[in-house]
């Protein structure tokens, strides 16, 4: 039986240049230079690529489902462009101020992924850039991985970084060291 490859990207600062005013549209949202072709090298090695993303945006009223239905639709065409595909998004649309079980740094989120396509994440890299995705990824059983790209580089100082997590200079360089690691 082949067990199933799967990678959970973060979304601002891992696939697109995130923002401290939020992505808040369609136009707003811009990949990082090589994570599209990234996605795409993935695909070509049998890997599923799954999305979790905190979008507090929703809840605070910067902007409705729609639009951010438009922003992932934008995504999936642009990353579509460069021959990959996006199996699935996954966000919490809460409030940083929630009690909810979705939002990063909890992992209910990747917990749900897991269970939606029956995976054990042990083996399954989380590529953020923040400590709330990495310790996500720990809570869940995970693999905590770190780019510099978005918050990274100040989340790469952080004393609370995961012991033994990998850093890279963006999810491209992650995706090169992959063959490296599995050739």
């Amino acid at each position: 039986m082949k067990l199933m490859k799967l990678i959970i990207l973060d979304r601002d600062g891992v696939i697109n240049y995130d923002s401290d005013q939020f992505i808040k549209s369609p136009q707003e949202w811009r990949p990082i230079e090589g994570s599209m072709e990234a996605i795409a090298q993935l695909n070509q090695w049998g890997w599923r690529v799954v999305v979790a993303t905190n979008q507090s945006g929703v809840g605070r009223g910067l902007f409705d489902m729609d639009t951010l239905a438009a922003i992932h639709d934008k995504m999936h065409r642009t990353v579509a462009q460069a021959g990959g595909r996006i199996d699935a998004i996954f966000f919490c649309p809460h409030a940083a101020d929630s009690k909810c079980a979705c939002r990063k740094p909890k992992p209910g989120m990747l917990l749900e992924i897991a269970e939606r396509f029956n995976v054990d994440l042990e083996d399954v890299p989380v590529v953020g850039d923040s400590l709330r995705d990495l310790q996500s990824a720990v809570s869940a059983g995970a693999q905590p991985v770190l780019v510099r790209t978005g918050k990274g580089e100040k989340t790469a100082l952080d004393p609370e970084l995961p012991p033994g997590t990998p850093i890279h200079d963006n999810l491209a360089a992650y995706v090169r060291a992959l063959t490296v690691n599995t050739d």
